[in-house]
């Protein structure tokens, strides 16, 4: 595998803070919280124990041509709006169509049309499903979808590792990349599974937050008195391309993507390895890969859920790469803002990462009261400035399945 190197020259995004980029970071900066009671008639008609989430803040559909909305599950309305703003944001660049690849991820896929379909045929018969039920329920649908708009014939791939999903195939881009693949990939990830079944799955399973009275404080990260995650909605896209694709045509560059790790716990299908052994070890592939070493990391954006177990093993796991150097480090845990988009979620957190590494600000974590002991990151309510120089951040994401992935960028 070759060391060509790989660099973000776009971006894009729609989240629970914000229907763009730019709008998604400076509500971060400003300690938004996208956690709101849900308004909708099945939260009560289910009854279910938990009644708000993180819904994206501007719907797809409102910003896609109806045509094109019509024949897409939600999450794929949501990549589509994400990849053209990225796309558009890096320039439209010129490509050859064999030399463009996707690397997209979600880690449900379209749920609403799975089951709005199964819904269809109880209650009106076969006849009145819809035929694209099937293309628009599939996994790949969103990277089928991306390819066919932008034209990319190199290759669209798709990753389905749960919370993992995204940050995995950012990873996925460096190696196909450097194997010499492609000159361009629009990478990133999806979610939209705000859906009464899964709602009351994850409750049944103990994860959620049940803070109906105080939904925007659900998720919090560090806290001693967090209860469990939120349930997030949205996408986002880097546009990565190769330096001599980049320079040759001007350019602009958000970051240096240098390394990437995925590793697997083979340890419990839903719980993460309290000893951190996988995670830690995706750390020491991304920076291996990066050619660096943990002294020269400056900034984490930690896969920090709110859930009881997950984020003091977390913080074990960073432990063992870092040293007490990981007690120092500036820490944000951003889904205590945007709360957790499952297999968009990396994806999202990758972009604020390397916004971060832009405006040399590591982003607020919202929402502590009081810190864990157990969880002794250097979490702060505040922005924290990185300083001058050279800087380096990872992003983290962990998935059920015991899976781990951890991208790594440094600034330009």
């Amino acid at each position: 595998m070759s060391n060509t190197r790989i660099f973000v020259t776009g971006i894009g995004a729609t989240s629970p803070i914000g229907g763009t980029a730019s709008e998604s970071w400076e509500a971060l900066l400003a300690g938004a919280s996208g956690t709101r009671t849900l308004e909708h008639d099945w939260v009560e008609q289910y009854q279910l124990p938990v009644t708000f989430a993180a819904e994206a803040k501007v719907r797809p559909e409102t910003v896609l041509d109806r045509p094109v909305a019509k024949r897409l599950d939600p999450s794929s309305q949501l990549a589509m709006v994400a990849a053209k703003e990225a796309w558009e944001d890096a320039g439209a660049p010129e490509v050859d169509p064999e030399r463009l690849g996707v690397e997209f991820a979600t880690g449900i896929g379209g749920v609403w049309t799975l089951l709005d379909a199964w819904d269809t045929l109880r209650e009106k018969g076969p006849r009145r499903v819809m035929p694209m039920t099937v293309p628009m329920l599939m996994p790949n649908a969103a990277a089928g979808n991306l390819s066919l708009h932008f034209g990319a014939r190199a290759y669209a791939r798709t990753f389905a590792s749960a919370c993992a999903s995204s940050t995995e195939s950012i990873v996925n881009a460096i190696e196909h990349m450097r194997a010499g693949l492609a000159d361009i990939v629009i990478a990133g990830g999806t979610e939209s599974a705000i859906h009464p079944i899964t709602i009351a799955s994850f409750a049944s399973m103990q994860a959620l937050s049940r803070r109906n009275d105080s939904p925007e404080t659900a998720s919090r990260p560090g806290s001693i008195d967090r209860d469990g995650f939120v349930m997030g909605e949205g996408a986002a896209v880097l546009i990565l391309e190769t330096e001599e694709h980049a320079k040759a045509r001007g350019a602009k560059i958000y970051a240096e993507l240098v390394g990437g790790g995925v590793t697997a716990d083979s340890y419990h299908i839903t719980a993460n390895d309290p000893e951190g052994t996988g995670a830690a070890r995706a750390v020491r592939l991304a920076l291996e890969m990066a050619d660096a070493s943990p002294d020269d990391v400056t900034h984490v954006n930690a896969h920090a859920t709110s859930t009881p177990v997950g984020d003091p093993n977390e913080y074990v796991a960073l432990k063992s790469v870092f040293g007490d150097r990981v007690d120092e480090m500036p820490v944000s845990a951003t889904k205590a803002s945007t709360g957790h988009l499952l297999g968009g979620t990396g994806a999202l957190e990758a972009m604020f990462t390397v916004l971060a590494l832009r405006d040399r600000i590591a982003p607020p974590t919202i929402n502590i009261t009081e810190p864990d002991p157990a969880v002794p990151f250097r979490l702060s309510g505040d922005t924290v400035p990185l300083g001058d120089g050279d800087q380096l951040a990872i992003s983290n994401s962990f998935g059920f399945g015991g899976h781990n992935a951890v991208v790594a960028f440094r600034s330009v």
